[in-house]
Formats: C-alpha cells, sequence, structure tokens
C-alpha cells in the first residue's frame, strides 16, 4: 500500500458527478487536476450499502470546511459512473454531495494504491489526504464494515497544514508544541 511520503499515482480515472447528466466519458487525473491544492480522496468498498452512504453524507456535510482549507474533497469507489449516477438519484442527501466521485470499476488506482480488499476485490474505506505537490501525507485505512469520522480526517489536514507539531486530540487553534532549547 502506498503511505506517507510517497507520490500519488499519476492515473486517469473516470469520473461522476451531479445528478443532471448520463455520463459522458469524464475522466479525472489528481497529479494534474486542482493544481496548488490540498486534496482528499476517500474511497469506500461499494455503491447501494449501508455504511458507505453515512460516510458519503459525513463528507459532503463539512465540504465547505475543506474548501475552506484550500483542500478538494473527492470520494471514489470499484463501481461505475453509471452506478454512482443512479446511487446520487436515488438518495436525496448523496445527490447534494456536490464532489466528485471516481468511478474506478477497473480498479487501476486503487490497485495502485495497494487498497484493495483480496477476498471481496473491492476498495477498502481508505482515505488519503494529497499535499498540492502530490504527496501522500496522511493515510487511514478501515475494513469493510467499520466507517470513518469525517471530522478526523478534517482535524488531521488542520495539523498537517500548521507544519508544527501537534500533540494528542490537537485542534485548529490549539497550541502546538514547542521543542525545548
Amino acid at each position: 500500500m502506498l503511505t506517507i511520503g510517497d507520490t500519488f499515482p499519476a492515473l486517469t480515472v473516470p469520473v461522476q458527478q451531479g445528478t443532471s447528466a448520463l455520463p459522458n466519458g469524464e475522466t479525472l487525473d489528481l497529479t494534474t487536476a486542482y493544481p496548488g491544492k490540498w486534496k482528499v480522496l476517500f474511497y469506500w468498498p461499494k455503491d447501494f450499502t449501508f455504511v458507505c452512504p453515512t460516510e458519503i453524507v459525513g463528507y459532503s456535510q463539512i465540504k465547505g470546511d475543506f474548501e475552506d482549507r484550500d483542500a478538494v474533497l473527492i470520494g471514489a469507489s470499484t463501481d461505475t459512473a453509471h452506478v454512482h449516477l443512479a446511487w446520487r438519484k436515488s438518495d436525496p442527501d448523496l445527490a447534494a454531495a456536490d464532489f466528485p466521485w471516481l468511478a474506478d470499476n477497473g480498479r487501476k488506482l486503487a490497485d495502485a494504491l495497494g487498497i484493495v480488499d483480496k477476498n471481496e476485490h473491492v476498495a477498502f474505506r481508505a482515505t488519503f489526504i494529497v499535499d498540492p505537490d502530490n504527496v501522500i501525507q496522511a493515510v487511514q485505512v478501515n475494513g469493510l464494515n467499520v466507517g470513518r469520522n469525517p471530522a478526523e480526517t478534517l482535524r488531521v489536514l488542520d495539523a498537517l497544514q500548521t507544519d508544527e507539531l501537534c500533540p494528542c486530540n490537537w485542534n485548529k487553534g490549539d497550541d502546538v508544541l514547542q521543542v525545548a532549547a
């Protein structure tokens, strides 16, 4: 699995966003898209499941907080763009999740990241925080049945952006650690 300090893979992946049009071959390469921005990419295992929508809605509810930190929120699964569209259309909360969803049904990116469950052949619940230079700065991976805490992802992004030593339970605005001379 790729980890902290690794360069994010330069791959182009199908993408779906919104509910107004059928997917038409749109793609996204996270290494060239969003220059100068932090990227928060979170994978969920499968569309039309139970834990996944709670995470997508949770991230969507604080999307503006990520934007305030110069970060782009990007979701992904190993489903197709058409499945993403159908799922968004079936649930108003998912329809409101206004950020790109990668449709990595070929598992090119998930395989390159090393986050595919060997038995289920879908992506783990993996979150990558990638800096503006496309270097991975944080990784969290959960099994298929345990959801993430989007507020914790935001807290980690805040800490990374200080470029300081941040203690346990540090939150934006708290004092950072000072090394004694």
